[in-house]
C-alpha cells in the first residue's frame, strides 16, 4: 500500500525536521554574526562608493582600473589632509606632552579647580582603581587593550578588502540579485533597485558632510574659548562623529575633559555646546541633509535611526536611513499602487 503522506507520523516528522533545520540555521547565523556584520558594512561602503566608480566606468575606464582610481584618489586626499594637518597637529601634540606634568600637578593641588574636584569626587583614585581593575595588573590591561586594537585593525583591513572586491564585482552581484526576480517584473525591479543604490551613495556623502560640520564647529568653539589643541580635538570629533549613536557623545566627553584644564565654566559651557549640537545634529542636520539627499521625511529619518539603534546598535543606526529610504520607495512603487487598485 502507498505511504500516506498525511499520516500523523509523517506530518510530525516533517514538522520536527523543519524545526531542527530552522534552529540550525539560526544557530549558524548567530555564530557568524561578527563576520556577517563586517560583510554588511563592506557592502554598504561599496554602495556608497559605487557612484564614483560608475562615473569612471562611463568614461571608458575598465572596472578594475576605475576601482583602483577611486581608492588612489581617496588615499591621496587623506595623505594631503594629513600632510597639511601634521605641522599644527605636531605642535599641539608636543604642547600636550609638555603640559601633561602641569595637568597632573593641578590635579594634585588642593587650590586649583581640578584639584578641588579631585578632592571631592576622588577622580584620580577612581581612575587608578579602574586601571588596576579587580586585582589585575597593568600589564594584563595593556595586553587586553593591544588585543582589542589589533582586532579592530584586522576588522578594518577585512572591510577594506571586501569593499574592493564588492566594487569590482558589483555589476555581477547586482545582476545576480535582479535574476532572483521573475522575468515579468524584472524591469521594474531594476529601476527600483538602482534608485535604492543611488540613495545609499547619497547617504554616505551626507554623513561625511555632517561630520565635517561637526569638526569645524568644534574647532571654532574651542578656539573662541582658548581651549588648547582645537585642531586636534576638531579632527577627533569629526572622526568619531562618523560613528552613529555613541560617537559624538564620546567625543564630547573627551573635549569637555580637556576644556576643564581651562576652567570649570568653560568645561560646563563646552558640555552644553555638545548637548545642543548633538540635538541639532539629530533633529536638524540629519533630517535636512541626509533626509533631503535620500528623499526621506524628517520624522521618518529620526524614527528610523532610533529603531535601528535599538535593534542592532551602531550598525543598525548606520543603515537605518538607507533601509527606510528603500522601504519608502518600495511602498510608493509597489504597495500603494496595489492597494489603490492601479
Amino acid at each position: 500500500r502507498r505511504f500516506d503522506r498525511h499520516s500523523p507520523f509523517f506530518v510530525g516528522m516533517t514538522a520536527a525536521a523543519g524545526v531542527a533545520v530552522t534552529y540550525g540555521a539560526v544557530h549558524l547565523l548567530v555564530a557568524a554574526q561578527s563576520v556577517l556584520v563586517l560583510i554588511g558594512v563592506a557592502f554598504f561602503l561599496a554602495l556608497g562608493l559605487e557612484p564614483a566608480v560608475s562615473w569612471f566606468v562611463n568614461h571608458r575606464l575598465p572596472r578594475w582600473l576605475a576601482t583602483t582610481t577611486v581608492f588612489v584618489i581617496f588615499l591621496a586626499l587623506m595623505a594631503a589632509f594629513v600632510a597639511a594637518a601634521i605641522p599644527p597637529l605636531s605642535q599641539q601634540a608636543t604642547q600636550l606632552i609638555h603640559q601633561a606634568p602641569h595637568y597632573i600637578q593641578q590635579a594634585q593641588s588642593h587650590s586649583s579647580t581640578i584639584g578641588k574636584l579631585n578632592d571631592r569626587f576622588h577622580i584620580q583614585q577612581r581612575i587608578t582603581d579602574t586601571m588596576n581593575g579587580s586585582g589585575g595588573s597593568i600589564l594584563n590591561e595593556i595586553v587586553t587593550a593591544s588585543s582589542a586594537v589589533f582586532a579592530a585593525l584586522a576588522d578594518m583591513l577585512i572591510v577594506i578588502v571586501l569593499t574592493v572586491y564588492f566594487l569590482i564585482d558589483f555589476p555581477r552581484i547586482r545582476a545576480t540579485l535582479y535574476r532572483l526576480v521573475p522575468q515579468t517584473r524584472r524591469p521594474r525591479a531594476i529601476l527600483i533597485g538602482d534608485d535604492v543604490f543611488a540613495k545609499v551613495g547619497a547617504y554616505v556623502l551626507g554623513n561625511v558632510a555632517i561630520s565635517a560640520i561637526a569638526a569645524v564647529a568644534t574647532a571654532v568653539w574651542l578656539t573662541a574659548f582658548d581651549v588648547p589643541y582645537p585642531l586636534l580635538l576638531g579632527i577627533f570629533v569629526g572622526l568619531f562623529d562618523l560613528v552613529p549613536v555613541v560617537g559624538s557623545t564620546i567625543a564630547g566627553v573627551v573635549v569637555a575633559a580637556v576644556a576643564l584644564t581651562v576652567s570649570l565654566p568653560v568645561c560646563l559651557s563646552t558640555a552644553i555646546f555638545f548637548v545642543v549640537f548633538r540635538a541639532l545634529e539629530d533633529y536638524l542636520l540629519v533630517p535636512r541633509i541626509i533626509g533631503h539627499a535620500v528623499k526621506v521625511p524628517a520624522l521618518v529619518t529620526v524614527v528610523a535611526v532610533l529603531i535601528g539603534g535599538a535593534l542592532l546598535g551602531i550598525v543598525g543606526a548606520l543603515v537605518a536611513i538607507p533601509v527606510a529610504a528603500a522601504v519608502q520607495l518600495i511602498a510608493r512603487e509597489v504597495l500603494f499602487p496595489r492597494l489603490d487598485g492601479t
